[in-house]
């Protein structure tokens, strides 16, 4: 009697432990949490339906905190509407642009950044939710200061670094190849945005490395023992607020515990078109791709059909679960076989620096197509256009692309773009 009323004090003790320590690190994750955050989310339907999810990353840097230059208010430094299929073990991560333009209800005209510095998650969750046309179930939003620790507590994450990072702004160079990030080098390549200025959109990049990393992260979880994966969400319970009980994520865990991460998680960029305005710069919808990329998604789809790489940088801006094998540099591994010769080009001077639509119409003449020059609306493109009317023009703007060593594929949607020859180039900042 009396051995067995000391086990089952023990026992219980070792409960009431265990208790109170799954109860703290809820109390943790679910700190910040508002009435009006959860009123904006939607509940789900069934534990094994496909839910949504907004993602937020904020830089709450201890300098930051101190200089207090936001007032308390900060802006979000990354967007990832993400679609998780437990049934099917599937995950789909797309990045909002910082810069997307749109209506925040008593504000006007907006970044979308702007929306949690104005009005917090919920609005942040009702601006995401509005603009992609998908209900938004849960919250996650980690403090950037934080991320160092949660990729230390795994013993770090096996990443393949695309091109080497020499970014001050960001922290410490980044030497190129696979290798094990540490928590602050993890945070480097998550942050670097400038080391692809002379590239292109240092946003773009930095969006896919930062899906990039969530993926090596998901994959360590996954494959972690007990201990290091409740160590892991004790560590993450001190620096991201979220909806989510550690039930529901050992739950989560134990569902997508055999998930390819080469397979089964897809994921890609807003489509959008930069426009200079008024000394802003700012990323404007493409309403039709982007109905067609979230339409993609919401049926369990990658959302593009084919996966993308950045021939510069080797950057893998949209995985289609393939495990890159079919991945095409800016979307056409035969586009550089096709001919220029005869085909109209408008070439103009987006970058303000004179001499370059001439240096552009050299190399696209010397493919046999025929250019004309001149200066583009503005004078302060960031990145290189290659503008084509439809779908069936897309493997000869590639082609275009691929002469000048450089250029984002844009498709002339609604008539954005007026011009009468087959394709308009408007040179950007990028060119070299």
């Amino acid at each position: 009697m009396t051995v067995a009323a000391i086990f089952l004090v023990v026992v219980l003790a070792g409960v009431g432990v265990a208790f109170a320590f799954i109860s703290n690190i809820d109390r943790n994750l679910q700190d910040g949490l508002d009435e009006d955050l959860l009123a904006s989310l939607t509940a789900s339907d069934s534990p094994s339906e496909p839910f949504y999810m907004l993602l937020i990353g904020v830089d709450k840097s201890e300098e930051r905190e101190e200089s207090d230059i936001y007032g308390g208010a900060y802006r979000t430094d990354s967007m990832i509407l993400t679609r998780v299929d437990p049934r099917n073990t599937k995950i789909t991560m797309v990045s909002i642009y910082r810069d997307t333009m749109v209506e925040l209800p008593g504000y006007g005209k907006q970044k979308i950044n702007a929306a949690y510095a104005f009005g917090g998650p919920s609005l942040a969750v009702k601006t995401v939710s509005k603009l992609a046309g998908v209900p938004i179930h849960h919250y996650a939003e980690i403090d950037f200061n934080g991320f160092e620790d949660v990729v230390n507590a795994l013993g770090g994450v096996e990443v393949d670094v695309p091109m080497a990072i020499d970014d001050p702004l960001a922290g410490e160079p980044l030497e190129a190849g696979p290798q094990t990030l540490n928590g602050s080098q993890a945070l480097v390549l998550c942050r670097s945005r400038h080391a692809y200025d002379k590239y292109g959109d240092g946003d773009l990049m930095r969006a896919a490395n930062q899906r990039m990393v969530i993926s090596a992260i998901l994959k360590k979880i996954m494959s972690s023992d007990v201990a290091t994966m409740t160590n892991t969400v004790n560590t993450l319970a001190n620096y991201i607020t979220t909806d989510f009980s550690v039930s529901s994520i050992l739950g989560f865990a134990n569902t997508f515990k055999d998930i390819n991460v080469d397979e089964d998680i897809y994921s890609a960029m807003e489509p959008t078109t930069p426009l200079y305005e008024n000394d802003i710069w700012w990323a404007v919808l493409d309403e039709e791709p982007w109905r067609e990329m979230m339409k993609r998604v919401d049926a369990g789809l990658p959302p593009t059909e084919e996966g993308l790489v950045d021939p510069n940088t080797g950057v893998t801006l949209a995985v289609i679960g393939d495990g890159g094998k079919n991945a095409s540099a800016t979307n056409g591994s035969n586009a550089s076989s096709l001919s220029l010769s005869g085909v109209e080009i408008a070439v103009r001077n987006g970058a303000g620096i004179n001499g370059v639509a001439a240096e552009a119409a050299e190399k696209l003449s010397a493919k046999g197509a025929i250019t004309d020059t001149g200066n583009a609306d503005d004078s302060k493109y960031k990145n290189t256009l290659i503008i084509y009317n439809d779908e069936s023009d897309k493997a000869q703007a590639q082609a275009i692309a691929d002469a000048l060593g450089v250029g984002q594929l844009k498709k002339n949607t609604g008539g954005t773009y007026s011009f009468k020859t087959d394709f308009l180039v408007v040179i950007g900042a990028d060119w070299e």
